[in-house]
């Protein structure tokens, strides 16, 4: 489906890319992931063609086309919803236009028209591609993704330019999803969806019948996706063929051998120059100087990029506080005269790490205003006792000065005992050096999230509301916020969309439906379970067979069967690849220890060989340097068999 070659992208002169060869299958659907700024989007931008590498070549198979999702700037205005994502179909909107008009001019023509024939043939043909590419049903497909993207059916006849940026992406995307090119490019689409909208996708592209690359910082959605994760790193493409949690286990056993293969090389490198010093200058020696010179001209130097940069914070320690921490009685809150909040009853006990969950505009951001103090209509808000609290809205990020230094902005806000401590609190959110000194104004969101998130160690809390705290975070900011939160000794009551942190944290998951609040007492997978049951129940209900309910209902969250065979399927596949890397591992033992005995033999050799008397008896040099080959060869071999071992 695609094929690059030795494609080399450079910067100012500094590389990206260099001599990329990779090649994508039909039906891949690869998962592209690394160090922000390691080049991700800018390869999809290149197979998109909207940017031109330095060299190489990029060549698609014969008809195939490529669509690239960007992670914001698309907007649109001027049509109604539906008619743009209908736009989408263009191809089949002139087919049907061209047929409506074949009906009209044979309807016209005569049965012995010279051109009868000739008409009916085109009429014929074209109707048969349009229904083999689904034109019958385009205006149905039309409906069923925009509905799976969270779009309203009474959301089809507004204007597009009234949708906000983040429903803009959703039309951007709804319109690609239609077109369905043969290269489906995704930058972060994920990013303006619930969780609802993330599950529907998730089955849409599962189903995709061609390639998808896509870039994401969920990681639940990439494990669910992606059966191919493609590792940006040091100038090039590494390939695991795996889930993207089975690839960080795999790429942390491929660095480790990386440094030990970098270890053995110095000390080989370093007994080299140590040689050549020793008798450079030794006329008795030097054939055997030159030849050490040319074996060090020839070592590819294995080179280890830096360590990732990880955010290392934790919480201040948090004060103790009662039991009950937080209560809503009969609380309402309303918007003129549409009420999002209708006599909602919350009780949030101290530990707990609750999670909000319902589609977009439920009142879910509502609910977590009102319980950081916000107005409220009718009900009480109850602060339990010894309660202080911080608050990270959606938009913290936006409400930061823009025209402060990084610096600046954290000093704002920070008691005067906690001033020494502002750089370290920096640095542990990756602002250091010079990058202190930067205007806010000019930082990505991601680094605005950041800054934000740094700004609530600067004083003690035991309830912290954070509402969308994983927006514009990479991977491995989101996994080090987790742990940060985890070991958090007070209460979290937080809103995500990302499905693996609320899996990770959650403890209760609430929610936020039709103006009133439902309360599940577990986490994510539990509540879906729950759900599934209740859904089921209502199922049997309407058809009237009342007489299954209870026994729906008193089951403690029982597991769809689908689920429980596929927990049983993954569990023999996880058996198997634990025996296949059992035996591996077992096989990499074996090489390693005969490697370490052929590199004892050659180091003994090379020291013999090192005496000047060596080389005074012609035969028992001829030996040393055929036993030195050989051995050499053998090392090199072992070498090889241990890398293909490793690679799997």
């Amino acid at each position: 489906m695609l094929h690059l070659t030795n494609l080399t992208k450079e910067f100012a002169g500094k590389p990206l890319f260099t001599d990329i060869t990779w090649h994508l299958k039909k039906g891949e659907r690869v998962g592209l992931v690394g160090d922000n700024g390691a080049g991700k989007s800018t390869l999809m931008r290149i197979i998109a063609g909207l940017v031109e590498s330095s060299s190489g070549n990029l060549q698609f198979a014969r008809g195939a086309t490529a669509g690239y999702l960007p992670q914001e700037g698309l907007t649109t205005r001027g049509r109604t919803l539906f008619n743009e994502a209908l736009s989408a179909l263009e191809e089949l909107q002139a087919i049907e236009q061209e047929l409506k008009e074949l009906t009209r001019r044979l309807g016209e023509s005569l049965a012995d028209d010279p051109d009868h024939d000739t008409l009916l043939d085109r009429f014929g043909h074209l109707q048969e591609e349009f229904r083999l590419r689904g034109g019958f049903t385009m205006e149905a497909e039309v409906g069923t993704v925009l509905r799976g993207l969270g779009f309203l059916p009474s959301d089809w006849e507004r204007d597009c330019g009234e949708f906000s940026g983040g429903w803009q992406m959703r039309i951007a995307l709804a319109k690609l999803l239609l077109k369905r090119p043969n290269v489906l490019l995704l930058d972060e689409p994920t990013n303006h969806l619930d969780i609802e909208a993330r599950n529907w996708l998730e089955e849409y592209l599962c189903s995709y019948p061609y390639s998808v690359i896509l870039v994401s910082h969920d990681r639940f959605f990439l494990d669910c996706v992606c059966s191919r994760i493609t590792e940006v790193w040091n100038h090039t493409l590494s390939d695991y063929h795996c889930s993207y949690t089975r690839y960080l286990t795999l790429r942390e056993e491929r660095v480790s051998a990386m440094r030990e293969a970098k270890r053995r090389q110095d000390e080989e490198v370093a007994a080299m120059e140590d040689f050549i010093r020793r008798f450079r200058y030794n006329a008795n020696k030097a054939s055997l100087v030159q030849s050490r010179i040319k074996q060090l001209e020839k070592v590819e130097r294995i080179v280890i990029p830096p360590e990732r940069k990880r955010i290392r914070f934790n919480f201040p320690e948090a004060p103790k506080s009662g039991r009950i921490v937080m209560e809503l009685k009969k609380l309402t809150r309303s918007y003129g005269s549409k009420e999002v909040l209708e006599s909602v009853d919350l009780i949030a006990e101290k530990g707990e790490r609750i999670a909000l969950v319902g589609h977009n505009g439920a009142g879910k951001s509502t609910l977590m205003r009102v319980l950081a103090g916000g107005e409220f209509q009718g009900g009480e808000r109850l602060v339990g006792v010894n309660v202080t609290m911080d608050y990270f809205a959606q938009d913290q990020a936006d409400v930061l000065t823009g025209d402060r230094s990084v610096y600046d902005e954290i000093l704002a806000e920070a008691p005067y005992d906690s001033v020494p401590r502002l750089r370290d609190i920096l640095g542990a959110f990756l602002f250091c050096g010079d990058d202190i000194h930067k205007q806010v104004g000019v930082l990505s969101g991601g680094e605005k999230n950041r800054l934000a998130l740094a700004k609530m160690l600067l004083r003690p809390s035991n309830l912290l509301l954070m509402d969308e705290p994983t927006n514009h975070l990479d991977l491995n900011s989101k996994e080090v916020l987790l742990d940060a939160l985890r070991s958090f000794g007070g209460t979290v009551i937080f809103v995500s969309h990302d499905r693996y942190f609320i899996d990770h944290l959650a403890t209760r998951v609430v929610e936020v439906e039709g103006g009133t609040i439902a309360s599940y007492q577990g986490d994510y997978e539990y509540y879906l379970a729950r759900k599934k049951g209740e859904e089921t129940v209502s199922e049997t209900s309407r058809k009237g067979e009342a007489c299954l309910v209870p026994t729906l209902l008193s089951s403690p969250a029982p597991l769809p069967p689908l689920a429980k065979d596929e927990r049983l399927r993954k569990r023999e596949e996880e058996k198997q690849r634990q025996k296949e890397e059992s035996s591996r591992k077992k096989r990499m033992a074996e090489l390693e220890r005969e490697i370490g005995e052929l590199e004892k033999l050659l180091g003994g050799l090379e020291q013999e060989m090192a005496d000047p008397s060596f080389f005074t008896d012609s035969e028992r040099s001829r030996q040393g340097g055929e036993q030195h080959l050989q051995l050499t060869e053998q090392i090199a071999e072992l070498y090889n068999q241990w890398e293909s071992c490793h690679a799997g």
